[in-house]
């Protein structure tokens, strides 16, 4: 049995000890006055008798109270159970005495009567209190009825012994019953535990929930409210809210709490109506809260939740999936919803508006050769300066990358005026941890007088114009005019043309060779891609190389060249070298040494005779990726060959950090040195610096005599190229050129000039 059962049986056998002595008193005298009545002596020591033990039980029962045992002291309750055992088997005992004596000793029917009845009334009365311990109910009963059970039996009645049989069956009904209670006893006592239990768990959840509660009646009168609800309502000076009418504290909301009225009407409706809904409001304090209704049997809870917290991360999520984390500016999706207000708004009224898109010129390198904490500084502070030079209302956001969008009303020609003051706002340098950075930008602008145009077409517009200030040399801002539109149409069908030429193999090689300026002898000839498209003929590679790098065709292209030079090269009398060229792109595209190995093991072609050509700017731009590469070709003996020198953003340190063989002087330090003696000085020192590093120096872009007399004769030039000797040709052209420079009987003074 449970402690806390067992300890409460224990008291309901202690409990009502004043009644108990009363009982022994009554019994005490009742035996007198029959001893009396039937003058026999010893019914008077039977009174006494149960007169003394009634005393001793009454003075054990105070003393349980008083030691009071706790609820889960079993140790102490079986100790009083004990004592409790010895004094209710006197109890019953003397009065089962009491009925012997009446009955076989004095024989006297008052007497008989009497006992009999007092001891019946004491046996209800035993069954009554101590129907908590079986054990202590059996041996009472045993107790009292054995003693009346011989009388029955031993007086000789027929009839008293039928009733000595009668009574058993009397008292084993009094112990089931004594059974029925006990469990009644303990099921109530479960009971009020788990009452206890649940309205002790139910008050905690109540006090420790983080939202606010209140409970309202049919009539709308807070029942119960919580303490995170007495805070929430304590600024709203509502008073005590047990007892209130809600209606006060919907007053309160509305007045003091700046709560709109709209959510507060609806939350009155819902309460009205005992429905069930949320309501969601703001108070002028600063917390959001939502409302949980629920109604049902007559009363309605409303549950305040404080979602403060969750709003503002919502509306944070919402401004992050606007805006650009880097700059705070619109992005190109929420600008696009934003511009294409502005664009109906400003049609409606014929006002005009200007598209500019602003990009920032060499910001790749920015970040490849400071880092991208220093180019992300450059793209905030860029920002600062464009908001300085826009109009105030202009709408501004960021595409991505480097590039910037602005959309403004305007006057016909404010668009490219404020053009010029965004190039002007970006001429003083940038100072960037430190770092002073000059800093230019392109712009393209487009003007749409009536802001009736398509937000794609004006931005497309804007692109178009941006891509020609660039192509113009950057660093300046040019307006839409139509003949982009027609050049940027012809700019979609070449690529779109382009594409199936490099997929149906319709590029062909050209090649231009390199002159040993000793010997007069082709030593390399340049591989060179060429398109000749069906409809617009010949297009310059200057303009469909920086296609295929935009549409990621180059590496295809420049496998291709690879393959088919070394082919070519194979086939040649002589031991000609061909320089094929690499992009930047090609460093990730393709992996580049497999591709060689592949290409010379199908061609034969040992690797001496295979130069790889690379720029300056690819190099900067895969840094890391390219000197491994570099390498790897290097050490299968590929010559490589550092081109267009002198034109990119890298340093001098690369010439000796990566395998270089060869350096490939620019055409612009040839172009002037005929007829200006600066010019051909520096060129001069550059080649002196090349032959210094042990690299072959090659002059490229030589067209004149004259040209060619000054690098032979001026500088530490060992090779030439350019148009003087040939221009590029096709392979059977190539071979034939090689056979005649390097055959036998050719002159080291030929300098006859080959058009091809």
């Amino acid at each position: 049995m449970p402690p806390l059962d067992y300890v409460s049986i224990i008291r309901s056998v202690y409990a009502d000890r004043r009644e108990m002595l009363l009982g022994a008193f009554a019994s005490a005298a009742v035996a007198a006055v029959s001893a009396f009545q039937a003058q026999a002596p010893i019914l008077f020591v039977v009174a006494a008798a149960i007169l003394f033990v009634g005393l001793i039980r009454f003075f054990s029962m105070r003393a349980f109270w008083r030691a009071g045992i706790g609820d889960d002291d079993a140790e102490g309750a079986e100790y009083w159970e004990n004592r409790a055992l010895i004094g209710g088997a006197l109890v019953a005992f003397v009065h089962g005495i009491w009925c012997l004596v009446a009955i076989l000793i004095v024989r006297d029917p008052f007497a008989e009567l009497a006992s009999c009845t007092l001891t019946i009334a004491a046996t209800v009365g035993l069954v009554a209190r101590n129907f908590g311990l079986d054990r202590l109910l059996t041996i009472q009963i045993i107790s009292l009825s054995v003693p009346l059970w011989i009388a029955m039996v031993f007086r000789g009645n027929f009839y008293h012994q039928m009733l000595a049989a009668m009574m058993i069956l009397l008292l084993i009904s009094y112990r089931k019953h004594a059974a029925s209670i006990r469990s009644l006893l303990l099921s109530a006592v479960h009971g009020r535990v788990e009452v206890s239990r649940l309205a002790a768990e139910f008050d905690i959840a109540i006090t420790t929930l983080e939202h606010g509660l209140c409970m309202l009646d049919e009539n709308g009168t807070i029942t119960l409210a919580n303490d995170r609800a007495v805070r929430i309502f304590a600024a709203l000076d509502v008073g005590k809210l047990a007892n209130q009418p809600f209606e006060r504290v919907l007053a309160a909301l509305a007045g003091a709490g700046g709560a709109p009225k709209p959510a507060i009407d609806r939350l009155r409706a819902i309460i009205e109506k005992h429905g069930s809904g949320k309501i969601q409001f703001s108070l002028v304090s600063g917390p959001t809260f939502e409302v949980t209704v629920t109604s049902g049997q007559k009363r309605t809870v409303l549950l305040f939740e404080d979602i403060t917290e969750r709003v503002m991360a919502e509306e944070r999520i919402h401004f992050i999936a606007r805006h650009d984390a880097l700059t705070g500016l619109p992005n190109r999706s929420h600008f696009s919803t934003l511009a294409v207000e502005q664009l109906r708004c400003r049609a409606d009224v014929g006002a005009s508006s200007t598209v500019l898109i602003v990009d920032i010129d060499e910001f790749k390198h920015v970040n490849d050769g400071f880092g991208h904490v220093i180019g992300d500084e450059l793209l905030r502070q860029s920002v600062s300066r464009l908001r300085e030079a826009l109009p105030a209302d202009a709408l501004l956001a960021r595409l991505g990358g480097d590039e910037f969008i602005a959309l403004f009303a305007s006057a016909q020609d404010e668009g490219q005026a404020i053009a010029q003051v965004i190039m002007q706002t970006f001429q003083p340098s940038f100072t960037l941890n430190g770092i002073l950075l000059p800093v230019r930008v392109s712009i393209g602008v487009v003007l749409d007088p009536k802001s009736q145009s398509d937000l794609e077409e004006l931005m497309t517009k804007a692109d178009l114009a941006l891509y020609s200030a660039k192509a113009e040399g950057k660093g300046r801002s040019q307006i839409f005019h139509a003949q982009m539109d027609t050049e940027y149409h012809y700019r979609q069908r070449l690529k779109a043309d382009l594409r199936q030429a490099v997929v149906g193999g319709q590029l062909h090689l050209a090649f231009q060779p390199l002159v040993d300026l000793e010997t007069r002898k082709v030593v390399t000839c340049e591989a060179l891609a060429r398109w000749t498209h069906p409809e617009f003929g010949p297009v310059p590679p200057a303009v469909f190389i920086p296609l295929a790098e935009e549409m990621g065709l180059i590496s295809q292209i420049t496998a291709w060249v690879l393959h088919k030079a070394v082919e070519e090269c194979a086939r040649w009398s002589w031991p000609v070298a061909v320089g094929v060229n690499v992009s930047a792109r090609d460093f990730r595209g393709i992996d580049l040494p497999v591709l060689v190995d592949l290409a010379l093991e199908r061609s034969g072609l040992p690797p001496d005779r295979l130069e790889i050509e690379v720029t300056e700017t690819a190099v900067i731009e895969e840094r890391d990726r390219a000197r491994s590469v570099l390498k790897a070709l290097a050490d299968r003996g590929t010559a490589i060959a550092l081109d267009d020198f002198g034109t990119g953003y890298s340093s001098l340190s690369y010439l000796s950090a990566l395998p270089f063989t060869k350096l490939k002087i620019d055409r612009s330090f040839v172009a002037d040195i005929s007829v200006n003696p600066r010019a051909l000085r520096l060129l001069s020192n550059v080649a002196r610096l090349g032959r210094d590093l042990d690299l072959k120096v090659v002059a490229e872009g030589v067209e004149t005599e004259a040209q060619l007399d000054a690098i032979a004769t001026q500088t530490s030039v060992q090779q030439v190229q350019g148009y003087f000797f040939s221009r590029p040709l096709s392979a059977k052209d190539i071979a034939e050129l090689i056979e005649r420079f390097n055959g036998t009987g050719t002159s080291q003074a030929t300098t006859k000039r080959i058009n091809g």
